[in-house]
């Protein structure tokens, strides 16, 4: 059994301030037992549009912000998840990255966004470098093996289904879920689907708002949200475990029944 928390904020273009309001929030998580915090994407960093601003303000891997994520996660002996602009080769690219730091104090796995948001009037590859399809980097936590997504890649039920593959348990999914007509709607139908067909548990930690759409749960393998939060900044977990996702594999065999494989193009 591993307590999961799902933290929920508004990133601005304060990057101290941000970076702040992360270790508040893992401080409050970890208080409340949570070995495993997963906060949103663009957890670094958020302005209004994707612009210029994204680019200035990335960070390498080896930069501030994840050395605060590994410094947290080294204190509290726990894993912290979260999203940056990180900087890359191209200076006219970022890649939408998701670390995760482990109480190693080192990252124990990396996820870069691979379906990018060109929908609702957003264009994120004008900017974002969409990430290779690689074996997806998992970590596991007393038993309990973690893959990570990025929010409009859980659009693609293909991206789960891979991660699922590679043995994960939970899906961490930081997102920063643009507000508007039914996207809480869509947020939570996807999120509990993807729990749901894959048979898994799934941490879906976004921005709320006026950055973000909010409702960051927990969902379980038979798709029932054991905890959730509103629109509003917060803290909330969860237990996951195992033994759970044994069980309810057990009453549904879908991937065991399943005719097709995942293939990229």
């Amino acid at each position: 059994m591993v307590q999961v928390a799902v933290g929920q904020y508004a990133p601005g273009e304060d990057k101290a301030e941000n970076t702040a309001t992360v270790r508040k929030l893992v401080d409050e998580a970890v208080g409340g037992g949570a070995r495993v915090v997963v906060l949103p994407e663009f957890a670094l960093f958020t302005a209004s549009r994707m612009d210029q601003r994204f680019l200035d303000s990335a960070e390498p891997l080896d930069g501030p912000f994840v050395g605060a994520l590994k410094d947290a996660a080294r204190h509290h002996g726990a894993y912290v998840v979260a999203g940056l602009n990180e900087r890359l080769d191209d200076p006219d690219r970022i890649a939408n990255a998701l670390v995760a730091a482990g109480p190693d104090g080192e990252v124990a796995a990396v996820y870069r966004k691979i379906h990018l948001y060109d929908a609702f009037g957003y264009k994120e590859s004008t900017l974002v470098r969409p990430g290779g399809i690689g074996d997806p980097e998992t970590f596991t936590v007393d038993g309990v093996t973690f893959g990570m997504q990025t929010c409009y890649d859980v659009r693609f039920p293909e991206v789960t289904r891979r991660i699922v593959d590679a043995g994960a348990d939970v899906l961490a999914l930081p997102a920063q879920w643009v507000p508007g007509p039914l996207k809480e709607d869509h947020w939570r139908t996807l999120a509990r689907a993807r729990a749901i067909e894959n048979t898994i548990y799934v941490a879906a930690a976004g921005q709320c708002a006026p950055t973000g759409a909010g409702n960051s749960m927990i969902i379980d393998p038979m798709g029932v949200v054991v905890a959730s939060l509103g629109e509003g900044p917060g803290v909330t977990s969860g237990e996951v475990s195992s033994e759970r996702v044994a069980a309810v594999r057990k009453k549904n065999p879908a991937l065991e029944l399943r005719r097709f494989t995942v293939n990229p193009l």
